[in-house]
């Protein structure tokens, strides 16, 4: 089939890697002049099956309450006049009970650790780099009573066999050196040492490449004006370079998604969840990170690529706002001083933000939409890059007519009829 893929994110550009895979005449459109300049920009660089929770869990709400009122908090709520935001923030309060989250969570995990298998198949298949990384995550706990509390957590990684190691101040510092300089300000942490690390965006670039090089089409700087449907099927796409057209579909514009599906009269609960990183010069190897520190006080990730610190957090609901807020540099900055100090240049530091596409249960939107050529993969919130390879596997098998090796009916748009 000729297939449509529309977007240029991680999501998209795996998308059609796995559909050229299987066969089919792909070509991907995208707004921007190159992939992966948006969210897969410089995200933290977390490839985290482990952490792929969801967001909505029990005592959420008390706890964003709390971190609405901290000086770096993890949270920003600006409040709008937007039906979409509030249906969302609703949607998202009533998943905050012990059932919904497990029902969700078991959803979110075999897609994560599936994608992590794929993604290592990709890399023996075509040598990919991206100065990756498969040193684990460390989950780093300032204060005891976050050490005391993760019995929850750590019983849901024996329900799904993730390997992990509860480690005091002296195994934090085996497992990350670098914070052996400020041992005081942490009392112990939980590794999980499967986890990976990589630049999104170098991923990205280099298997739209790769993908190019195997005869998918890549046209950039193509804006979509419309979408246009007749008798439950899509019959073309109207854009800045013409009408395009093709025999499926494929709506990957992220956080852009629920705009247009919502123009197609099936609107889908997913919205933008803004996120900001700081991507920091390192001039002390040896006071830098191995790998990803997450430090949970603060919820920010601390992700070693190469020659650099990426350095990402924040959720701030705040619609489709792209400013750059000083504050949550502060926060950024804050954080990896204090954990990391003189590990990199901060005063060189690049400054981004991007927006999340998020359901408000967790887990992605992967599968058919209600027109019978149209298919959706979107909805990852921050767990794009750790699912990409995965969902894009997943479509391409639900688009190929072949069972895929994860239960995508858990995935699909119809669980939230």
């Amino acid at each position: 089939m000729k297939v449509l893929v529309l977007g240029s994110g991680v999501i998209g550009v795996t998308s059609a890697w796995y559909l050229a895979e299987a066969g089919h005449e792909v070509t991907v459109i995208d707004r921007q002049p190159g992939p992966a300049l948006e969210t897969s920009f410089a995200n933290a660089g977390e490839v985290s099956p482990g952490y792929s929770s969801p967001w909505a869990g029990p005592g959420v709400p008390v706890k964003a309450v709390k971190w609405l009122l901290m000086k770096y908090g993890p949270l920003i709520i600006r409040p709008a006049l937007d039906p979409h935001m509030w249906s969302w923030v609703f949607k998202m309060l009533r998943n905050c009970t012990a059932e919904r989250y497990a029902v969700n969570k078991s959803r979110m995990v075999p897609i994560a650790e599936y994608s992590r298998d794929v993604l290592k198949a990709l890399r023996a298949s075509t040598n990919i780099a991206y100065d990756d990384r498969a040193k684990g995550t460390l989950q780093l706990f300032r204060k005891q009573y976050q050490l005391d509390g993760i019995g929850g957590d750590v019983e849901v990684l024996k329900q799904y066999g993730v390997p992990f190691n509860v480690l005091d101040q002296d195994g934090c510092i085996a497992a990350e050196p670098g914070l052996g300089a400020v041992r005081e300000k942490f009392v112990g942490g939980l590794q999980l040492p499967g986890d990976e690390t990589g630049d999104c965006q170098m991923f990205t670039t280099r298997l739209a490449e790769i993908a190019t090089a195997a005869g998918v089409k890549f046209e950039y700087g193509v804006t979509v004006k419309a979408i246009n449907t007749d008798k439950g099927r899509v019959t073309g796409v109207s854009t800045s370079a013409g009408e395009k057209t093709a025999d499926t579909y494929v709506m990957a514009m992220g956080s852009y998604s629920p705009v247009w599906m919502r123009k197609l009269g099936q609107p889908i609960p997913v919205y933008p969840i803004k996120g900001y990183s700081i991507t920091v010069p390192i001039v002390n190897a040896k006071a830098a990170p191995e790998s990803t520190v997450m430090d949970e006080t603060y919820k920010i990730a601390i992700t070693r690529l190469g020659d650099r610190i990426r350095v990402g957090g924040t959720a701030a609901i705040a619609g489709y706002d792209l400013s750059l807020q000083q504050g949550r540099r502060e926060a950024l900055e804050h954080s990896v001083g204090d954990l990391f100090p003189g590990a990199g240049d901060l005063g060189a530091a690049t400054f981004w933000t991007g927006l999340r596409p998020m359901t408000p249960d967790g887990p992605p939107i992967i599968g058919a939409s209600k027109y019978s050529n149209l298919y959706l993969n979107t909805g990852h919130g921050t767990l794009g890059w750790t699912m990409a390879c995965g969902s894009g596997r997943v479509l391409a098998d639900i688009i190929s007519g072949r069972k895929p090796d994860v239960d995508a009916g858990a995935l699909s748009v119809s669980r939230y009829n």
